[in-house]
Parts: C-alpha cells; structure tokens; sequence
C-alpha cells in the first residue's frame, strides 16, 4: 500500500510594499461619467470616506453638472469627493494627500480612468489650500481627521481661494456655527447631520 499523500505546501504570500495602501474595503462613484466606479479603502487610521448619502446630498445641493468648475480636496483620502467632481464635467481637480501610499493609490486610479482633469499632489492640505490664488476655485472640498485640529486653518485659507460664486463643503464631527463661521467671512448654505457626521456647504458672506 502506498503511504499518505503529502499535502502541498501553501505558496507564500508576497510581502507588502513598505508604505502600500493595504485594503479595507471600497466605496463606489455614485454619479456622472465613472457612475459606479469601486475605489479602494486603504487602512489608515483616521481614514473615513464620506458615507454614499452625504456624497449623494452634496452633489444635490451643488447639481449634478460641474462643468468647467476648478476644484481641491485638500485632503483626499480615497478621492472619492475629488473624483466625483470629475465624473461630473469638472474641468480641473486638485487631490492633496499627504500619505505616500495613498498619493500612489490615487495616482494609479486616476491614470485607470484617464481623468486628464485629476491631478495628485502629496502635500499638506492646508499649504495647498494657502497657495491657490485668491478667489480662484468654485469648490474647495475639506474633510480632515476628526481627531485633528486642521479645520480652523483649512476654512481660513479657503475663505480667501474661494470664488464668489463658489462653494466650501464641510466634513466635521460636529456642527459648525454662524458665530465661528461669520469671522471668517463664511456662511452656512446648507447642512445635513448622517450619523457621526456633520457636512456643511459654505459660501462666502
């Protein structure tokens, strides 16, 4: 009688790229021309992609058309605010992101869709915010770590790049207020609270 058969060892897993954006799930493009479109989840801490509803809400408040419109995430994440604007006609978006390996997994998606109007920067959101030039972007999207204290900053510097006409959305962890938003030339448009989250769209005074 023959023996028992050898089980055949488990090819080894291939080591991770120091830095890569490791996966921890997806979100999906809700409109326009890359309508759903998965975009990966990396695992980061403080990395949390604005919920399918806000992003639907947003894109109400603003219209679906964002035709010619200059935009910047000023701290992009996954990019699914950014790229959402470019699914929509936009004709430049910005993506800061100051994580190497996200930097790497933005740039990767933007050359998959050939979004020739995306354009990914590693950058400090707040410096990136700082060097537009005044009154130059018709929306200017910030949505840094809760845990962080970048939203005084990120508002102040986009209050000045903000064009008349234009937009600031607002991811906080609580409501931001007519008395903290009037200083800096700021006033609520819209606001819708979805769990944890609290989004606001902006205008100037």
């Amino acid at each position: 009688m023959s023996g028992p058969a050898r089980r055949a060892k488990p090819a080894p897993k291939a080591a991770a790229k120091p830095g890569a954006a490791r996966g921890a799930g997806e979100v999906r493009i809700i409109g326009g021309q890359w309508k759903r479109t998965r975009l990966p989840v990396a695992e980061r801490p403080g990395l949390r992609p604005t919920p399918d509803r806000v992003r639907e809400t947003l894109f109400n408040w603003l219209g679906q058309d964002l035709t010619g419109w200059r935009c910047l995430d000023a701290f992009a994440g996954t990019g699914a605010l950014g790229f959402e604007c470019a699914s929509r006609g936009a004709a430049s978006v910005l993506l800061v992101e100051g994580d190497a390996g996200l930097v790497r997994q933005l740039e990767l998606l933007r050359q998959r869709l050939q979004a020739t109007a995306v354009r990914v920067q590693r950058d400090d959101g707040v410096a990136a915010l700082r060097q537009c030039a005044p009154a130059s972007m018709q929306l200017l999207l910030i949505d840094p770590p809760f845990d962080g204290a970048l939203f005084a900053p990120a508002l102040q510097a986009a209050a000045q790049a903000v064009a008349p006409d234009g937009f600031i959305y607002l991811e906080a962890p609580s409501a931001w207020t007519d008395a903290e938003l009037n200083p800096l030339g700021l006033v609520l448009h819209r606001h819708l609270k979805a769990g944890a989250v609290h989004a606001h769209l902006l205008r100037r005074q």
